[in-house]
């Protein structure tokens, strides 16, 4: 009997704990679902976030629940959205939304699905880059180690090499051949030892080239940089100049002489043979040369030619090869000139075109030390003119040793 009792009890107790259960849940549902039980339509799956100029494309997939509608993507703290309808079909579906006009930088978005029941998804929030004119102004042109003109007549170009993760995609290259035709070349990019030859470059041209590229791989939009020209340096010396080395002589006495044309010596360039000879030298084959051992001095020495048609606006590299046992207190330059009728003097020497000093290194009344070297400068035409270049010496007489130079040939670059 107090068994039953007991057992009477606690289920009195249980009957008791049930209702009053039931009761508050009853209670919460009339606070907080009076319309019945909180329904959540199925949310956008596999959303992605594709980065974009001032936009971006959201992608995603619509895998159950076909009673949905539509859906909205929020952003800017939910100050803007868009709202695209869906038309569900039997399978998985693709969203598919393009969102211009927005601010460069990290956007954050939000994304809820409606079903047919005016219910609100779970939200989805994933965050995405923007790119727009901070990031075009960090761009820059790959750059080129090296653009030269080939002895078959191409022009080959070799490419900086870059970080494989800078974005970058291609090159697009406009040239003009050696009959003038145009051509617009697309040039795939790889990271290191990139070359490009381009076949019968017209020599004296410029390439025009811009440099295209993605912010990150999966980009929507390709970056590019403003086109810009740059040179090719080509050899064209057998254009403007003739009689380049080995040299050929005009008077000669057995050593020494004088420059055939188109080479002009002025007077204070011969100091051989009672003012005969000068300015050339049969040592090494032919050469442009002055030596002063137990010999009057050169004294503004000139010896120059013209080019035989104007030269092209641009930029221009004057190349020699020379051995010098020039003395220190003695200068040879090589000169070039506007115009032509000549170089200047050592005493006008600024108003040059451009020059470079060859070695003058050995000691006073020795023969060394000595150098063999090419020696380079470069000037540059803002219009097209005809150009002088040629050599000015100022060398000390009388000595044993005195002093001694040779030129071996001269070149002219176009770059």
């Amino acid at each position: 009997m107090k068994l039953y009792k007991i057992t009477s009890y606690y289920l009195l107790v249980l009957v008791t704990f049930v209702v009053s259960a039931c009761t508050k849940m009853d209670d919460y549902k009339k606070k907080y679902e009076p319309n019945g039980p909180i329904i959540y339509p199925g949310k956008l799956d596999s959303v992605q976030v594709f980065s974009g100029r001032n936009r971006v494309l959201l992608t995603g997939l619509f895998t159950s629940d076909p009673k949905i509608i539509k859906y909205r993507v929020y952003w800017n703290s939910k100050q803007d959205s868009i709202e695209t309808p869906v038309t569900r079909t039997s399978g998985v579906d693709t969203a598919k939304l393009l969102i211009p006009n927005l601010p460069e930088g990290i956007m954050t978005f939000e994304i809820r699905t409606y079903d047919n029941g005016g219910h609100v998804s779970i939200p989805v929030t994933l965050a995405g880059n923007v790119y727009g004119s901070l990031y075009q102004s960090s761009l820059s042109n790959r750059g080129i180690a090296k653009a030269e003109l080939q002895t078959d007549g191409s022009a080959l170009i070799n490419w900086a090499d870059v970080n494989a993760d800078d974005g970058l995609l291609s090159m697009r290259i406009k040239f003009t051949d050696a009959s003038n035709k145009q051509h617009d070349t697309l040039i795939i990019s790889s990271p290191t030892g990139l070359s490009t030859s381009l076949p019968k470059f017209k020599a004296g041209s410029v390439i025009t080239y811009r440099t295209a590229f993605k912010p990150n791989k999966t980009a929507i939009d390709t970056f590019y940089t403003d086109y810009q020209d740059h040179s090719v340096k080509a050899d064209v010396t057998s254009i403007y100049l003739s009689n380049t080395g080995p040299f050929q002589r005009n008077t000669f006495d057995g050593r020494w002489g004088t420059l055939a044309a188109p080479w002009i010596t002025n007077a204070a360039a011969k100091n051989k043979d009672g003012g005969t000879n000068g300015g050339y030298s049969s040592d090494g084959g032919g050469t442009i040369n002055w030596e002063t051992w137990n010999n009057t001095p050169v004294v503004n020495g000139i010896v120059y030619q013209a080019t035989s048609s104007a030269l092209p606006a641009g930029n221009y590299i004057v190349s020699f090869d020379s051995y010098s046992e020039v003395q220190s207190n003695s200068s040879v330059y090589c000169v070039a000139a506007a115009g032509g009728n000549g170089i200047p003097i050592l005493a006008d020497l600024s108003t040059a075109l451009g020059s470079v000093k060859m070695y003058n290194g050995a000691n006073v009344g020795t023969t060394g030390p000595s150098s063999r070297e090419v020696k380079t400068f470069t000037f540059t035409l803002s219009s097209s003119q005809v150009v002088s270049i040629g050599f000015l010496g100022n060398l000390v007489g009388n000595g044993n040793p005195g002093n001694y130079f040779t030129v071996f040939n001269i070149k002219l670059f176009k770059n």
